[in-house]
């Protein structure tokens, strides 16, 4: 099947580095995350559109982002095919320490669709960079998920289903992405 050039999947971070912490995994908001994220990469390749695995690494560091202990790598159960385009960043999007933008545009993808692990971290910062730098992004909020945050200073504790819940609420309220869900994603296009 020929690429559609005009929509990506970008799968954020659904690496193994995050099953390594198994507390803060066991804590995790949205425990099908990794079967919502397999809908949409076999949706997007029965599409035609492109998938992009983005992994975080931490080099240097000894711990489970350290690409020497093994762990920045995509999630066995995801197999990512040969011809799919790989990216590893060193920063919280995954722009600004890839080259990930070129390579989008070379290939003529207007459209993002982001999923992945960090809701509101490494998917949530993914999907302001991809609007300011002016794709139209889709946000699949069920296909994310995180763990919530201890109490610290003057603040409380924060769930990881409140987290997810902001994020959606903040990407759409400030225009930088449409929230979809993987069932409406996989269903019928949703309009951005």
């Amino acid at each position: 099947m020929t690429k559609r050039t005009d929509t990506a999947l970008l799968v954020v971070d659904a690496q193994e580095s995050f099953r390594q912490r198994t507390d803060d995994w066991a804590a995790t908001a949205n425990p099908k995350v990794l079967d919502h994220i397999a809908q949409l990469v076999e949706h997007a390749r029965s599409s035609g559109d492109q998938v992009v695995w983005v992994t975080h690494s931490e080099p240097g560091t000894d711990g489970v982002f350290d690409p020497v202990n093994g762990h920045v790598r995509v999630v066995p159960e995801l197999k990512p095919a040969d011809n799919e385009m790989q990216v590893t960043k060193t920063s919280v999007n995954a722009f600004t320490t890839t080259n990930l933008q070129q390579q989008l545009t070379l290939r003529g993808v207007r459209r993002l669709v982001i999923c992945g692990i960090r809701t509101e971290q490494c998917c949530e910062t993914t999907a302001r960079v991809a609007s300011d730098l002016g794709f139209d992004v889709e946000f699949v909020i069920d296909a994310t998920t995180t763990s919530g945050i201890p109490a610290g200073g003057n603040y409380g504790d924060v769930s990881g289903e409140d987290l997810m819940d902001r994020t959606a609420g903040i990407l759409a309220a400030r225009g930088f992405a449409t929230i979809v869900t993987t069932a409406q994603r996989v269903g019928e296009p949703v309009a951005v």
